[in-house]
């Protein structure tokens, strides 16, 4: 349960229609193996202690009374269980029938939540037998306790405020106006649903629709736990379709007619950030709503089942991977279309390298370019060699601008950086930052002079990592006129050019694509070694497939830095030990906090995805904040 994590599960148990003992022995049963796999939210079916399909034996004292006494055996039964268990069971409350969910702990009846929305169509009759919630909240009694009813009612563990939920039962999801609504904005984290809702063709679909649409509007975990094998198929076929959806992405299902379980862990702390976030999402607290606490010891989850992404900018589906680097190649050449248009640029000016992110603007700036229906001559790619360049990435960035028809110029700066090596009176052979920087910003330099001579607008190449890195030369690379990769991150950049690669329409840029790919990331502003790339970014400040990971969950989701350390490791076990995860962490939030001033005047550039940095879009932060209670937490 620490750092917001809990295991839920919604099954649906073998059960017997108007057996109470036997489906309290099948719910103490699924109660304990839920125990043993760290479950700590157990939700099952609508009516599970009676079954749903009772029909006018409802009415009898004799099935009502036996639901009540094996409610309390399966009280007594999971008193030494860890874990809130919801069941349905019928309850007679002030000379009517209702339709509940009982919250049971640790052998305590905490509250009875009455359906509020009963169906009285097709093949549902439950008006025949039940009364709606009441508006009010009351109390019961049940099993010989005093007991909080009704359908306002909140349940909080006392240790970890967002383990919070609340239940509404099968209908209540159908209605256009669900209780879960109030719920969510009443403080719950976490909305059961213990549900009988029959299979029909189609029905399944429309059911995970539902779920999954709610918990993403509610920004909330959804637990549906549906009535399954056992009950009558007189006129219905139950199928058990379980699920647990959080904030609109499913997380586990148990299909129809399948195993009846399903199971997830879900990160009530994220949902709690994602509220805070969101400026629309009300405040905590709804009128009439009564906050029931329960005590439940902290425990470190196993978060091993829960699917976290080793690159969260980059979908794991192949065709989705292609529709997102479609979807963002359109939005970076509107936007780029809309800047050159509005400067009447008659060029876009881009200093392509043979690397990744140059070759990205360049394939941004074409499209451009198409979209305006301008000659792709428009568009003007300098390559700039010195001492690092090599053969390989001069010759990548040649044949991508011949492959792509695009103006192409060679402007070696090596000259005038050795002339300014001996105006500030710096050594040639002096590798420091002065000698890397000074390339960089003469390559700036050159860029905006011809951009000026040629009436264009300079194109910046650098991403989204970079930024957050402050990998970037301050008034070198890190300006441009307009930066085009500004919030698409490193990992997502080579997915994208792979994209475009598979897309190529003809053999030679295919070629190029691929084999910028397949070339280290470098700045190359240090002497080749024997015709070969000798600076190999990520060996000097950490694999970028950490960075973006560390960059999503600190910035993205609000992590704390233990947090964000404790998914690394999950993430990538076997791949990384701890060791080598905290020292680039450590190194991201020092550079992170120690480069905001170059992010602070950056260029214009898109928002394309969840996470950007710019300061005039999501990210506001001074330039001077210290780092210190953020490596602090990694100690």
């Amino acid at each position: 349960m620490r750092d917001g994590f809990i295991k839920v599960a919604a099954v649906s148990p073998e059960m017997r229609v108007a057996d109470c003992d036997y489906n309290a022995e099948m719910i103490v049963d699924a109660a304990a193996r839920a125990a043993r796999d760290g479950v700590r939210l157990l939700v099952l079916p609508e009516l599970c202690l009676t079954g749903y399909t009772c029909g006018d034996l409802f009415f009898q004292p004799t099935l009502t009374e036996a639901a009540e006494r094996s409610l309390s055996k399966v009280m007594r039964a999971a008193s030494d269980l860890s874990v809130v268990i919801l069941a349905g069971l019928p309850v007679a409350h002030g000379g009517k029938l209702y339709n509940c969910a009982a919250v049971i702990y640790r052998g305590a009846l905490l509250g009875l939540v009455p359906k509020k929305n009963l169906p009285n169509y097709s093949e549902f009759y439950e008006k025949r037998w039940f009364s709606p919630a009441p508006e009010e909240n009351a109390t019961a009694r049940l099993c010989g306790e005093e007991v909080p009813f009704g359908s306002k009612l909140l349940f909080r563990c006392a240790g970890m405020r967002d383990f919070s939920f609340a239940a509404e039962i099968c209908e209540d999801l159908w209605v256009p106006e669900p209780p879960s609504v109030r719920h969510a904005l009443a403080g719950a984290r976490i909305i059961a649903n213990l549900s009988a809702s029959d299979e029909t063709v189609g029905k399944a679909e429309y059911r995970r629709a539902l779920v999954l649409g709610q918990s993403a509007h509610l920004v909330c975990a959804y637990v549906y736990a549906d009535a399954g094998q056992g009950e009558s198929t007189t006129d219905m076929v139950f199928g058990g379709h379980d699920l647990v959806a959080e904030n609109g992405r499913l997380l586990s299902e148990c299909e129809p007619f399948t195993a009846g379980h399903s199971s997830a862990v879900i990160d009530a702390q994220l949902l709690a950030q994602e509220r805070k976030r969101l400026t629309t999402y009300p405040e905590e607290g709804t009128a009439g709503y009564r906050t029931i606490t329960f005590e439940m010891e902290a425990s470190d989850t196993d978060i091993a089942e829960r699917l976290i992404p080793r690159r969260p900018f980059v979908p794991d589906d192949g065709a989705e991977r292609g529709r997102r680097a479609a979807a963002i190649l359109t939005m970076q050449a509107h936007g780029l279309k809309k800047r050159l248009e509005h400067a009447r640029a008659k060029k876009a000016v881009i200093g392509v390298s043979g690397g990744l992110d140059s070759c990205l603007a360049l394939l941004v700036a074409v499209r451009a370019s198409d979209l305006m229906k301008h000659p792709r001559t428009g568009v003007l790619a300098v390559t700039m060699p010195c001492f690092g360049t090599t053969a390989r990435t001069k010759g990548n960035a040649e044949l991508l601008c011949e492959a792509l028809g695009v103006d192409f110029r060679c402007v070696d700066i090596t000259e005038a950086v050795k002339l300014h090596f001996r105006d500030i009176g710096h050594k040639e052979d002096e590798y420091d930052v002065t000698f890397e920087n000074a390339q960089a910003r003469e390559r700036t330099q050159v860029l905006m002079d011809i951009a000026n001579k040629e009436g264009g607008l300079v194109v910046g190449t650098g991403d989204l990592s970079e930024l957050a890195l402050g990998w970037a030369t301050y008034n070198g690379d890190q300006m441009s006129m307009y930066g085009v990769n500004a919030s698409v991150p490193k990992t997502l950049v080579r997915h994208i050019v792979r994209y475009a690669a598979d897309s190529a329409e003809n053999e030679p840029l295919r070629r190029a694509l691929l084999d910028i790919l397949d070339t280290p990331v470098s700045p190359e502003l240090l002497p080749a070694k024997d015709g070969e790339i000798s600076q190999i970014t990520e060996d000097l400040i950490g694999p970028y497939e950490l960075h973006d990971f560390f960059l999503y969950h600190a910035v993205r989701c609000g992590f704390s830095p233990r947090k964000v350390r404790r998914l690394a490791n999950a993430a990538f076990a076997g791949i990384y030990d701890g060791g080598t995860i905290d020292k680039w962490l450590k190194n991201f939030y020092r550079r992170f906090f120690a480069q905001q001033f170059k992010r602070s005047c950056m260029p214009d550039g898109p928002k394309v995805g969840s996470v950007t940095l710019s300061p005039r879009g999501d990210w506001r932060m001074p330039s001077d904040a210290a780092a210190a209670l953020w490596l602090a937490e990694l100690e």
